[in-house]
This record gives C-alpha cells, sequence and structure tokens, in this order.
C-alpha cells in the first residue's frame, strides 16, 4: 500500500480506535454506576466485586497473547475478532438472570476487551511516525475525558428509566461501527513469522489467579475448602514461574521484569491498579447507600477520577519540561495518597463535591504515574524489547486492579459482619439485595451506619495501597535531569 493511501485512510482507521477505546472507557463508569441497582435485582452482594474482577482478569490475562498474536496473523483479524468477542460478551450480560451467570459473561467480554487494548496501541504505532503521536494521544485522551462525563449520566438514566440490561447493549452500535471500520479501511501486510505463544503460562496463570481471588472472595468458607485453594495457588504458581523459564515466548520475561526499574514500575503501578479499582467499586456505593444520592450524582462523582487522568496526561509534556521526569513522577505519587485521604472524612453528612475532589486528585495522580512510568520503562530497554516492557506495565496494572477489587470487595464483607453484629449484618445484606436497596438503607440509620463504617474499612485500604504506591515510586531509579521522555501512543497514555 504506498504512503499516501496509507494517510489517506488513517482518519478513518482512528475513528475506528476512537470508537473502540470509548466503548472500552465508558464501560468501567457506566457498569460502576450501575451495579448497586443490578446486585439488587439479582441478589448476591457478596460476589459484588467479582463482576469487576472476572472482566479484569479475563483482560489482563489475554493482553500479552493477543499482542503476539497480532504479529502472527495481523492486527485485523485480531481486533475485529476481540471486538466481537466483547459485543457477544455485552449482549449475553443483558440476558444474566443470576450473579453467577453476570460474571460469566463479563469474563467473557474481557477475553474481548484483552485485544483491543494493545491490538489499537500498535496500530497507532504503525500508522504514525514518532513525532506526529503527539495529536493522536490528545485525541485519544479527549475520548477518556468524554466518556468519564457521558458513562454517569448514561448509566444513570438507563437504571432509573429503562431495564440495566441497555448499559451492556449500549456496546452493540459502537462495536458493529468498530468492526466496519476496521474490515473496510485497515489495510496490511502481514510479513510470515514464527512465534510461539505461550498459551501453558496464561492458563497456569489463569488458574492461579482465580485460586487467589476464590480465596480472597470466600471469607467464611470452609478450611479445607480454602486450605485446597490455597495449595493449588501455591502449585500453580510454582508451576507458571518454572514454565516461564523454559518458555521460548513467555508470557512474562522474568530477566525483564527483574530489572530494578521495571520491577519497581511495575509493582508501583500494581499496587496503584488496587487502590484506583477500589475506588471506582466502592464510592459509587458509598454516595447512594450512604449519602443518599441517586445514580447519576454517584456517576459524576466518579466520573471526576476519570476526568482528571486524560488532564495529567494533555499537560505531562509542559510539566516534564518544566521539572523533570523525575520531579513529575513524584508529585504525582504524592497526589495519590492525597486523593485518597478526602476519602477518610466523608460522612452520612458529607456533600460529594467533597468524594469528587478526591477522585480528582487521585485520578490526576495516576495520569502522571501511568505515563511516566511506561515513557521510562520504555526509554530503558532495546527497541526490540519495548513492546514487552509497555505489556508488562499494562499487565501490572490490570492485575493491580483485578487483586484490588476482590480483596477489597472481601474486606467490605467482613467489615459488615463486624459491625453488623449476626442479625443485624444479614439485614444489610438483606437491604442490598433488593432493587432499591441502596435507598432504604440510606434511609435506615442503624443499617447506614453499619455500612458506613465498613465502606471506611475498604477506604482505609485504598489509602494503605496508594501510600504504598508513593513509596514504591520514590525507590524507581531515575536520573535526576532526566529528559522528556518520547510521545507515548494513545492508548498507553490513557486509564485500560
Amino acid at each position: 500500500m504506498s504512503n499516501a493511501a496509507k494517510v489517506t485512510r488513517r482518519p478513518l482507521i482512528i475513528a475506528s480506535i476512537m470508537l473502540a477505546t470509548f466503548m472500552v472507557a465508558i464501560e468501567a463508569t457506566i457498569v460502576a454506576t450501575a451495579m448497586p441497582r443490578i446486585v439488587g435485582e439479582l441478589g448476591g452482594f457478596t460476589y459484588y466485586s467479582w463482576v469487576f474482577s472476572a472482566f479484569l482478569l479475563a483482560q489482563s490475562t489475554t493482553t500479552v497473547i493477543y499482542g503476539k498474536m497480532s504479529d502472527v496473523f495481523g492486527r485485523k483479524p485480531v481486533l475485529v475478532g476481540g471486538t466481537a468477542l466483547f459485543l457477544v460478551g455485552s449482549v449475553l450480560c443483558g440476558f444474566a438472570w443470576s450473579m453467577g451467570s453476570l460474571i460469566l459473561f463479563r469474563l467473557l467480554q474481557g477475553l474481548g476487551a484483552g485485544a483491543i487494548t494493545p491490538v489499537t496501541m500498535t496500530v497507532i504505532g504503525d500508522l504514525y511516525k514518532l513525532e506526529e503521536r503527539g495529536r493522536a494521544q490528545g485525541m485519544m485522551a479527549s475520548v477518556w475525558a468524554t466518556s468519564a462525563v457521558i458513562g454517569p449520566l448514561a448509566g444513570g438514566i438507563i437504571v432509573d428509566h429503562l431495564s440495566w440490561a441497555w448499559i451492556f447493549w449500549l456496546n452493540l452500535p459502537f462495536g458493529v461501527l468498530t468492526i466496519l471500520g476496521f474490515v473496510l479501511f485497515l489495510r496490511e501486510s502481514i510479513q510470515p513469522r514464527q512465534v510461539r505463544i505461550d498459551y501453558t503460562g496464561a492458563g497456569l496463570f489463569s488458574v492461579a489467579i482465580v485460586s487467589l481471588l476464590v480465596i480472597l472472595t470466600e471469607t467464611d468458607g470452609n478450611g479445607w475448602v480454602l486450605g485446597g485453594l490455597a495449595l493449588l495457588f501455591l502449585v500453580a504458581g510454582w508451576l507458571f514461574l518454572w514454565q516461564e523459564r523454559r518458555a521460548p515466548e513467555p508470557i512474562i520475561s522474568l530477566e525483564l521484569w527483574g530489572r530494578r526499574l521495571v520491577a519497581t514500575s511495575n509493582i508501583a503501578t500494581l499496587l496503584a491498579g488496587m487502590a484506583l479499582i477500589g475506588l471506582t467499586t466502592i464510592l459509587p456505593v458509598y454516595v447512594q447507600g450512604v449519602l443518599g444520592r441517586s445514580p447519576i450524582t454517584a456517576g459524576f462523582t466518579l466520573s471526576m477520577l476519570v476526568f482528571g487522568w486524560p488532564l495529567a496526561v494533555m499537560l505531562s509534556q509542559r510539566l516534564y519540561r518544566a521539572f523533570g521526569v523525575r520531579r513529575t513522577l513524584r508529585v504525582g505519587s504524592l497526589l495519590f495518597p492525597v486523593g485518597a485521604t478526602f476519602l477518610l472524612f466523608l460522612t452520612p453528612q458529607t456533600h460529594p463535591v467533597v468524594a469528587g475532589v478526591g477522585a480528582f486528585i487521585m485520578g490526576f495522580g495516576m495520569g502522571l504515574i501511568s505515563l511516566t512510568t511506561i515513557a521510562v520503562v520504555q526509554d530503558s530497554v532495546e527497541w526490540s524489547m519495548r513492546g514487552s516492557a509497555t505489556a508488562s506495565i499494562i499487565f501490572a496494572r490490570n492485575l493491580g486492579s483485578t487483586i484490588g477489587a476482590t480483596a477489597l470487595g472481601a474486606i467490605l464483607n467482613i467489615g459488615i459482619a463486624h459491625f453488623g453484629s449476626g442479625a443485624l449484618a444479614a439485614g444489610v445484606h438483606d437491604v442490598l439485595n433488593q432493587p432499591e436497596g441502596l435507598a432504604q438503607l440510606a434511609s435506615d440509620p442503624s443499617v447506614r451506619d453499619v455500612f458506613d463504617k465498613a465502606l471506611h474499612w475498604t477506604f482505609l485500604g485504598v489509602v494503605a495501597m496508594a501510600v504504598l504506591t508513593f513509596v514504591t515510586i520514590w525507590l524507581i531509579p531515575i536520573a535526576a535531569k532526566s529528559g522528556a521522555p518520547r510521545k507515548l501512543e494513545p492508548s498507553e497514555a490513557v486509564p485500560h
């Protein structure tokens, strides 16, 4: 294909990528806004966090695999196949009849979403020269900012006036247009290349992580069952490490992850992912159940997080020039726990704006953390390892989100049992398992008090993860006079 033809199609391909990005971006706020209503109709509040964990688990375990598949089979078939799988999962989520079925279909959704983020990032790298990517980066950041506003509004309107199923079915028109755009406009010449995909490693990793998630979720489970799951986690984890040492194309390069800069960046990103997912899953519940506000208000409170992130991305290059990379990263790491601390001061009488301010500060800090860690990791390795280094950061963030959603959900359930003293705890779950449960909970002082105290335990967990993120980032070995890193692909620079 001639360069002229490539440039002519470029706006249409970018439009398709923006649609795909919007579809994934809006998923975060719209589902979080509607989940209290969904769990009220389906029941099973104990498994609330699994709706998020299942999606993130599937997405994180397939990200590296899809990236390698795009090198073997081409970008277009992987993107089209992943988007189609995401749409199938979305349709089935709308027909879910129980929390178990919803979790299963969210897992299917995540399997499709795992293809969208890394491969769209690769396509942009294929289309644009390094010096041309700044404008594309700004456009992608604007997609995330727009979704931060539209997602909560759409989620609130849908749960108030339509069936909650439409929050998933809303993906259909965007997904269909995305597939048509890739099919019609994305052209590529595939160079045959032998790449061995580490399916065994991905399978062992999934078994280990699922075992860990079940242990964290089943806080009241049988001791023998939990012991068996712990043994399964240890065995699968050991086999995974053994497999990665011998695999020609490992899902995780242990040599790469062992480098100090990469290791500290990935650990910081994993901890940050744990803190952020806690905010995403818990804050809408607090605003509705304790503050007694509407789903729309709860969604807009959360949207401040997603709005702060791309704003930091758009300002990052100016901050690098003014203060340097190291200072910018450390300021971002400081903003992260500062924003999280706002959560500790929330009371039933607090205005939602306080929660929104804390979410915005955390989002802005995370924007600087995410963008800068990716940049310094990429610039620390040779060109042939840059894709793996980038994938390691995305992988770590998704893994942190997966573990964080489950761990903080378990803390919430433990808190309800602790402060509810048996019968009252059962009463809290009974209220939450009703369609209008959060509204009823906010009007009952005794039940609301139990829920408020339990949620503050999870807020303490978020703050602890944010503080650990801050500490870990100061251990990243960045030279004091680091210059501004290269421009990143838009998909690298915004939340996934």
